[in-house]
């Protein structure tokens, strides 16, 4: 049991790591008053450029650097829609995704459609710190994205919002633009801002699945993590830290009807029952929890200045 709980815990992190990094990068759009819908488009199309780029460059930093600029062109695209031409926010973020699918879909027939066998690379390599330790060891033994995930990007995006000029613009044009017009800031350019960063970090929770976790690319690498994400924001009352935490939850889960598969426990339930374990619980949180969610006022509401 012990062996279990560690190496449970261990996979939590894994796994936590591409949502919440797509659920940080969320809360920054919507805090900025943009429901950004184009997350699973954006995280495929990150896991799929950077899987060429360090395919093809042999360079799994390249790969993730292209990723991320990939991610914050398709969020200032995503700008352009929303904030300049003030398009309705789910067509746009709909499109995007819908977009990205197809380009991924068609580039990578383009690149890899005659092969028998499905390409791969090698990926980064875990961090073993006090690997000797038996408990401590497998815990411990994570991606350096890992470790930069929670213990930086997570910190960085709470002291941002909520520490900071930049944060309390964010925050102010998603709860009240007319006000921060009014007091000489740009609307536009902070949105355009916060939906670039958002953008950055979600293909590189898309770039974690297959530049880290898998080394390789397939159609279904992101298998809903986007979604789920945008629900991950609501569940954590669009709060880093508490979103966080709804990343711990929905990874856990994950990981916990991964373990129990691997054990091949004869339980009296279909093998679909373990796959949506993970989005049941999701579900189900954001229902409790969605009760008293706070939403940013301008949330999906288009700025035009008079």
């Amino acid at each position: 049991m012990e062996v279990f709980l560690v190496n449970l815990i261990a996979a939590t992190f894994r796994v936590s790591t591409p949502i919440v990094l797509a659920a940080i990068g969320e809360t920054y759009s919507e805090r900025a008053g943009i429901l950004n819908l184009g997350i699973e488009g954006i995280m495929y199309f990150g896991a799929f450029v950077g899987f060429l780029i360090a395919d093809k460059s042999g360079s799994l930093w390249l790969g993730l650097l292209m990723a991320i600029l990939s991610g914050i062109v398709f969020g200032l695209l995503m700008g352009f829609f929303t904030v300049t031409l003030g398009v309705n926010q789910h067509v746009s973020g709909l499109g995007i995704t819908l977009l990205h699918t197809g380009l991924t879909l068609f580039t990578f027939r383009l690149f890899y459609g005659g092969r028998s066998t499905p390409p791969s690379i090698p990926s980064f390599q875990t961090l073993n710190i006090l690997q000797n330790n038996p408990i401590l060891g497998p815990i411990l033994s994570q991606y350096w994205l890992t470790y930069l995930t929670f213990l930086v990007i997570v910190p960085l995006a709470w002291w941002i919002l909520y520490r900071t000029n930049f944060g309390l613009k964010i925050r102010s044009v998603g709860e009240n633009p007319e006000a921060v017009d009014a007091a000489g800031i740009s609307v536009p350019a902070v949105r355009y801002a916060a939906l670039a960063i958002g953008g950055g970090l979600m293909a590189a929770g898309g770039a974690f699945l297959s530049l880290f976790q898998l080394g390789a690319f397939t159609h279904g690498i992101i298998s809903g993590r986007g979604w789920v994400a945008i629900a991950i924001v609501i569940f954590g009352n669009w709060h880093p830290v508490r979103v966080m935490l709804g990343g711990l939850i929905f990874g856990g889960t994950f990981a916990l009807q991964l373990r129990l598969q691997a054990m091949g426990l004869q339980l009296p339930v279909p093998y679909e029952t373990f796959l949506a374990l993970p989005y049941v619980v999701t579900i189900i949180a954001l229902v409790i929890a969605g009760r008293n969610a706070s939403y940013p006022a301008a949330l999906l509401k288009p700025y035009r200045r008079e």
